[in-house]
C-alpha cells in the first residue's frame, strides 16, 4: 500500500492497526479480510471500492472521500464518515456494525442498510431520502432535523424518530414500529 494510486487490487488480510495511510488513491479496489482499526485514513479517495469482512473500527477519514463504496460484513464502529468529503459520497452497508458512528449533515439520499448495527448512530441534520434500513437495530440512534421522506423503515426496530422534528413525508413504517414515533408522548400502546 506504499504506492500513491492504486487500481484495480485486491488486498487481503492486512493488518494496519492504528497505522497512518494517507494521501492515497484506490479505485475499484477490494479489501478483504483487512483490520485497519484504530488507523488514520485522512485524505484518502476511495472510488467504487467494496470492504468484505474488515474491521475499519476508530478509523479517522477526515478529507477523505467515499465514492460509490460497499461495506460488508464490516466493524465500523466509531467512525466519523462527516469528516468525509461531501462531493460523491456514496455508500451502502450490508450486515455491518455501525455502532456510535455519525453522519451527521452528510447528503447520502437511496442509502442502503440492510441488516446493520446502527446503535447510538448519529443522523443530525442528515438527508436520508429514500433510504432503507432494512432489519436494522436503531437503538438509541438520534434523528434530528433528518430528512426521511421516503425512506423505509418496515423492518428495522427499536427507533425513536420524532416526526415533529423530522421531515417523513411517504415514509414506511410497520405497524409495530409505530411507537418508536410517538415515544416522547409517553403513551402505551398494545
Amino acid at each position: 500500500m506504499e504506492d500513491l494510486i492504486h487500481i484495480q487490487k485486491t488486498f487481503e488480510k492486512i493488518t494496519y492497526i492504528g497505522k497512518k495511510i494517507n494521501n492515497r488513491e484506490f479505485e475499484d479496489c477490494v479489501f478483504k479480510n483487512c483490520d485497519f482499526s484504530n488507523s488514520d485514513f485522512s485524505n484518502n479517495s476511495f472510488m467504487d471500492c467494496e470492504f468484505i469482512e474488515c474491521n475499519l473500527s476508530m478509523t479517522q477519514l477526515g478529507g477523505s472521500s467515499l465514492k460509490t463504496v460497499n461495506f460488508r460484513n464490516c466493524k465500523l464502529m466509531g467512525i466519523q464518515f462527516q469528516s468525509c468529503q461531501d462531493f460523491l459520497f456514496n455508500v451502502q452497508f450490508q450486515d455491518c456494525i455501525l455502532d456510535y458512528s455519525s453522519f451527521a449533515n452528510k447528503k447520502m439520499p437511496k442509502t442502503k442498510f440492510n441488516s446493520c448495527s446502527l446503535k447510538e448512530v448519529t443522523f443530525i441534520g442528515t438527508n436520508l431520502t429514500q433510504s432503507v434500513f432494512g432489519n436494522c437495530n436503531l437503538d438509541n440512534a438520534i434523528f434530528n432535523d433528518t430528512i426521511l421522506a421516503g425512506s423505509d423503515f418496515t423492518t428495522a426496530y427499536n427507533y425513536k424518530i420524532d416526526p415533529e422534528f423530522n421531515p417523513m413525508k411517504k415514509a414506511k413504517f410497520s405497524s409495530q414500529g409505530i411507537a418508536g414515533l410517538l415515544d416522547k408522548y409517553d403513551i402505551k400502546i398494545e
